[in-house]
């Protein structure tokens, strides 16, 4: 079985907003940790979480086919050949706060 390894002081990431209620003793353990390993409660949050994730073997299978099923599922680009009163316009930019994890 894979052990839960906090790196001491890191905790500047990226996040998304996620909304839980959780058990006063959870939350108690999780300060705690997060006083002990130097870091966020954020950070530790996060960590204990993606190690969870990836303890279940079942969870990531599911994981694993539905990936594949939306890269064979997303339409491709088509090209579309500008006319001559064409106007340049700057590219919209999209961000995807939850993809990083």
């Amino acid at each position: 079985m894979s052990k839960l390894k906090l790196e001491h002081g890191v905790s500047r990431i990226r996040r998304a907003k996620l909304q839980s209620s959780i058990d006063q003793t959870v939350a108690e353990d999780v300060e705690l940790l997060a006083q002990w390993s130097n870091n966020e409660t954020n950070y530790v949050v996060n960590e204990l979480l993606r190690f969870a994730l990836a303890q279940d073997e079942e969870f990531q299978r599911y994981k694993a086919t539905t990936a594949r099923a939306a890269n064979t599922t997303k339409p491709s680009p088509t090209s579309i050949k500008p006319g001559s009163e064409s106007v340049a316009k700057p590219d919209a930019v999209t961000v995807n706060a939850a993809a990083r994890a």
